[in-house]
């Protein structure tokens, strides 16, 4: 369900892991388009990663959804202090002390107010970096008692694992007569499998009925991609299998499996250029740019029109041009680090898909780099 996903990011928010909980929760915006907690989340990671933009534009759906969460006026309350906005500040703390008058920090907020108000020591306060200590509170993970057996169910799993990697260094025989023998073998590898499995009534309501979607699938369509994702998942061919996850997030299949499907995704690997299974084309690619959405390629291609900054590289990727013959295709790769690119030699490129909104293009967002002589034979 919303909540696996939801709790999974508020963990890894409450690690101080931001960069990752937005990338597990940016893409399915519009699957929570309607959740409160799904927007708290993601402003507070952009506020505590220091992207205030972003904090503003969540916190405003926040409070679209919730008006009345003295959570989002404390978030709001910081962002005008750091514009230098105190009127508006003070007004969204008083509300906040409205709505729950022992808030402790709506309460501090007032004093320093007070204390700095006309003069100039609010300014190098805010400069000094000090508001940090008004940010409003992170979520809590819910409490969930399912939570007990999900553990114990996990510590199973981890006795599972560990036999059949002694299976698999033949420090042990695996009967021949143990049931389900082949499923043991492909799903005691990776965790998030038993987290991924469809209960009886998901199973039972896969399709929407009404609304507008990408794709269209039928019941038995919407379970068979999903156990065939989840099969490819258990290999490591994460790339094919986000393929099925993507029409199926993208289609009339039901919020519930779409959730999970969601799920399962954030489940897998960054891979490397010796881990990737699964090599996809430029052209496949761009027969329905929306079915790749976050897949890794590896594409060899020459750089042009190359920017690189103190954090960050971008240029034009010639993906085919590698041996100066043939072009496929121009995308704009951007990696958030800088790093040394000769223009004038090949190089290859190990990076995620990100389609533009319509879907007409995309773009590369670059995880690792090799521009090696050897690329030129």
């Amino acid at each position: 369900m919303h909540a696996d996903l939801l709790t999974k990011a508020i963990q890894l928010l409450r690690k101080k892991k931001y960069a990752e909980t937005l990338r597990m929760l940016e893409p399915n915006v519009l699957l929570y388009r309607d959740s409160f907690r799904y927007h708290y989340i993601l402003a507070a990671a952009c506020l505590y990663s220091g992207d205030f933009g972003g904090a503003f534009t969540y916190f405003k759906r926040a409070r679209e959804i919730k008006a009345s969460d003295p959570s989002t006026l404390l978030g709001f309350a910081v962002l005008y202090m750091r514009r230098r906005e105190t009127d508006r500040a003070l007004d969204m703390y008083l509300e906040a002390l409205d709505i729950d008058p022992n808030n402790n920090i709506a309460r501090k907020a007032l004093k320093i107010i007070r204390k700095y108000s006309g003069t100039d020591y609010l300014s190098d306060w805010i400069d000094a970096g000090k508001f940090s200590c008004l940010y409003p509170p992170l979520p809590k993970v819910p409490f969930n008692p399912a939570r007990i057996v999900v553990s114990l169910v996990c510590g199973v799993a981890a006795l599972a694992a560990a036999y059949a990697a002694l299976v698999r260094l033949n420090m042990i025989p695996l009967p021949e007569n143990i049931p389900f023998k082949h499923a043991f073998q492909a799903t005691s590898g990776r965790n998030g499998w038993a987290a991924t499995t469809l209960d009886q009534e998901e199973r039972k309501q896969t399709v929407e009925t009404g609304g507008s979607y990408r794709y269209i699938l039928t019941h038995s369509q919407v379970l068979n991609m999903y156990e065939d994702a989840r099969k490819l998942f258990t290999t490591y061919n994460d790339e094919k299998a986000k393929v099925f996850l993507n029409r199926i997030i993208g289609s009339n299949a039901s919020e519930a499996i779409k959730t999970k499907a969601g799920l399962l995704i954030s489940y897998m690997d960054v891979p490397g250029f010796d881990t990737l299974k699964d090599r996809i084309s430029y052209r496949e690619i761009m027969e329905d740019p929306f079915l790749y959405r976050d897949c890794y390629v590896i594409w060899r291609g020459m750089a042009t029109n190359l920017i690189v900054e103190q954090n960050s590289t971008s240029f034009d990727f010639l993906v085919g041009y590698d041996t100066r013959t043939k072009l496929e295709g121009l995308v704009p790769a951007v990696f958030n680090f800088s790093v040394a690119v000769n223009p004038e030699k090949p190089l290859e490129i190990l990076g995620k898909i990100v389609p533009s909104y319509d879907g007409s293009t995309i773009q590369l967002e670059g995880t690792a780099i090799h521009q090696l002589g050897i690329l030129e034979q």
